[in-house]
């Protein structure tokens, strides 16, 4: 295959696709260079069907490698790129919500798209890069996708839209969203903002669908220039003519149970309002029953009859589903279109834990516990970004009883790990500043049980347990999901406040969105149809604001403000600032000091280059003794200052005194006493701890100290102890003799060799 190439400028800079020149074998395969990263897509199709398969098997996988921004692991055992990062899982999700809708879902063999970032230039996002190179190898694989589409990020930097801003000023913005859809239609929205106002969010939104439709020209110009290979467009039908007649039997079964279905589900599924989702599934199971009861009755062997209610029955209900709120603005369950489910909120639900909560919105329940730790237990992050590290986590898990069921516990999928990561981002912005609360934060999510949008469950237990903690955050932050029903032409549709179980299907959408009285601070959107328009998305998020509001008024009559006081099980830390030069003083040679600060006291120290000093322990008296040691290490000493300190050197002329562990004094002989001493040793000893007052620190930082007209030192004098009795006035009043340290030099303070 013939190397093409296409290039157009876009939003300030060159967008290049390459086809034809690598992964010969795939049924397609660019590469989208943006600036100079650049990332690779494949696209390949299975032959045949796997047996009994009974949903599109769509793999999107992400893959970072380290290569791309030249980068070795920084493990020390293992080199090679291992399990995928959060944010490769993240990314892989917000592709596959993007092109999934658009796939014929008819056809059931196996789809794989790998997306492999091959090269970072430290500028341009690579998410929107990779979203692209999916785009455009589907659009020249020969698959039933109606493509092409495009994505683009927007930023808000001092009131005015960014488009595709640099990882620069990505930093000063106060929203992040990409958006991705077709030329027309959007299909995935996802969004991190500080209490961005629902108008703006929505004016952001409809700029970044009209500056992504350049990358969307490109793609159709490849399109147009690039022939699909045909062995990945034909379907090949591998079946016997005793196969197809089989088949044709079946088809004919189906139509069978289908036309009973449209005389009889609407009479069950509404004959009384169906409250819980257990009734539903009850109503669901009678329609089962009363179609195999008349299947049964027209001589359809048992296998013929699971047959056609499999087929049938779920497609059935959410036809009907979908058409009592089309037409009569009718719900299972009996709520209005823009109505909450029954909500309940409640703290301190454990004992010892440092905050938790438990949210209720109907049957969905989620329990969120916070735990505080030491600023040194941040997690450290590794990645094409290079390396960095997080303070405030959010795990959400969601075990099998959740939704009634008994199914084998594996590791963290990558739902959990999206619905985490959307509730963490979520509270971010109400997240205290690390000079403010200098805790690291782990929140857990734990779905107790679950029946439509346990994320956003997740957001509201958040927000109470982390006040519950006494964590200062902001504002609240609530969620609520909304979703859509609509025709198969989208002539007709409605927007639906919290959805739940039969109102997810077909022609809907589940739109995410959270925030706090002001304004909001997430979202997340993705739908099973061709896309959603401007109105759609008015609507939508006008009608979550009232939802939002309500749930606000819930969270903050349990609790009304976090708690002024911690709880009494989580560690203590006292943060202060010092002098970024005396960092190294506090350090010692060789961790010396800080080493035995640690081991004296259990506590754990962390110091930032800025010289913000952080004392974690789970004692607060020795917290605050290793404040003490700390700030006694970093005092800078004044002349009139008077302290407590220990005689560690004696000499003819002088007493040296330590003031504090790094810095010590000078008694000199005509000052410890309001009498004549001729030797210091015949009035202190090594060790004796004294009273003494700075008279003065000179230009090299030596410290000259009295004991004169102390009334703490009355005790030693009382006795006129170590008087001379000799005429000789020593050397109290000539010139003094030129000291020595105890560190063995005359320069006064000493100072760590290094930090």
């Amino acid at each position: 295959m013939e190397e093409k190439v296409f290039k157009s400028e876009w939003l300030g800079r060159p967008l290049i696709i390459k086809t034809g020149h690598v992964a010969k074998q795939a049924d397609a395969a660019v590469w989208v260079q943006y600036g100079e990263t650049v990332v690779q897509a494949t696209v390949v199709q299975a032959k045949t069907e796997r047996p009994g398969i009974d949903f599109f098997p769509l793999m999107v996988e992400f893959e970072e490698k380290l290569y791309a921004a030249g980068i070795i692991k920084g493990s020390r055992w293992i080199k090679r790129e291992g399990r995928p990062t959060d944010l490769s899982v993240l990314t892989g999700r917000m592709i596959d919500r993007a092109i999934r809708p658009l796939f014929n879902t008819e056809d059931k063999r196996d789809v794989q798209i790998i997306i492999t970032v091959l090269a970072v230039d430290q500028e341009n996002d690579y998410d929107i890069v990779a979203l692209i190179a999916a785009s455009a190898a589907l659009a020249i694989s020969g698959l039933d996708w109606k493509g092409p589409l495009s994505g683009a990020r927007v930023a808000l930097i001092e009131n005015e839209f960014v488009f595709n801003p640099t990882y620069e000023e990505q930093a000063k913005s106060t929203l992040d969203l990409i958006v991705a859809g077709t030329d027309k239609k959007l299909i995935m929205i996802e969004a991190g903002a500080q209490e961005i106002s629902e108008d703006l969010m929505l004016k952001a939104i409809m700029a970044g669908q009209k500056a992504m439709q350049g990358a969307i020209d490109l793609i159709k110009e490849l399109k147009a220039k690039v022939a699909p290979r045909k062995t990945a467009t034909v379907k090949k039908d591998y079946r016997s003519d005793e196969e197809k007649k089989r088949d044709e039997e079946k088809a004919k079964l189906v139509e069978l149970g289908a036309n009973w279905l449209k005389d009889n589900v609407k009479k069950i599924l509404f004959d009384k309002t169906y409250y819980t989702k257990g009734e539903r599934k009850l109503a669901v199971q009678a329609i089962k029953d009363g179609l195999n009861d008349y299947l049964a009755s027209q001589s359809l062997a048992p296998e013929h009859r699971d047959y056609v209610i499999k087929k049938t029955v779920e497609e059935a209900v959410e036809t009907e589903v979908t058409r009592a709120i089309l037409e009569e603005k009718k719900r299972v369950d009996g709520r209005a279109l823009d109505e909450i489910r029954a909500l309940s909120a409640e703290v301190a639900v454990l004992p010892r834990d440092h905050g938790t909560a438990i949210f209720s919105r109907g049957e969905t329940q989620v329990m969120s516990i916070v735990t505080l730790g030491a600023p040194g237990l941040e997690q450290s992050l590794e990645g094409l970004e290079g390396q960095s590290k997080k303070r405030y986590m959010h795990h959400y898990n969601f075990p099998p009883y959740c939704v009634g069921e008994a199914s084998p516990m594996r590791a963290t999928g990558r739902r959990e790990i999206g619905h985490g990561a959307l509730a963490e981002k979520a509270l971010l912005p109400m997240i205290p500043a690390k000079e403010e609360f200098s805790y690291t934060i782990r929140v857990v999510s734990e779905t107790l049980g679950s029946n439509g949008s346990s994320s956003m469950a997740s957001t509201c237990a958040c927000s109470l347990a982390l006040m519950d903690a006494g964590v200062p955050i902001k504002k609240p932050v609530v969620g609520i999901a909304m979703g859509l029903a609509s025709n198969h032409d989208m002539s007709r549709w409605e927007i639906l406040t919290d959805i739940q179980d039969l109102e997810d299907g077909e022609g809907g959408m589940d739109f995410k969105i959270t925030g706090t009285d002001t304004g909001l601070t997430a979202i997340q959107l993705d739908t099973k149809t061709d896309g959603l328009t401007e109105e759609m998305i008015a609507k939508t998020l006008t009608q979550g604001r009232l939802a939002l509001n309500q749930i606000l008024g819930v969270i903050l009559k349990a609790i009304p403000a976090p708690r002024p006081d911690l709880s009494p099980y989580a560690p203590r830390i006292v943060s202060f600032n010092v002098d970024p030069e005396k960092i190294g003083a506090i350090i010692g040679p060789g961790g010396k000091i800080i080493n035995k600060i640690i081991d004296e006291t259990g506590v754990s120290i962390d110091i930032e280059d800025s010289g913000l000093v952080m004392i974690c322990g789970s004692d607060p008296v020795k917290v605050q003794e290793a404040v003490r040691q700390v700030k006694e290490i970093v005092h800078v000493f004044t002349a009139g200052e008077i302290i407590k300190g220990k005689v560690v050197r004696l000499l003819d002329f002088g007493a040296f005194v330590q003031l504090n562990n790094s810095q010590d004094g000078m008694v000199h002989v005509s000052e410890l006493a309001p009498y004549r001493i001729e030797k210091p040793s015949d009035f202190l000893s090594v060790g004796d701890e004294v009273m003494v007052k700075i008279k003065e620190i000179d230009d090299q930082g030596r410290v000259n100290l009295t004991m004169k007209g102390l009334e703490e030192n009355a005790a030693l004098w009382k006795d006129e102890k170590g008087k001379s009795t000799g005429s000789s006035f020593g050397g109290g009043f000539g010139s003094r003799p030129a000291r020595p340290s105890r560190f063995g030099d005359s320069r006064g303070p000493r100072r760590p060799a290094s930090r």
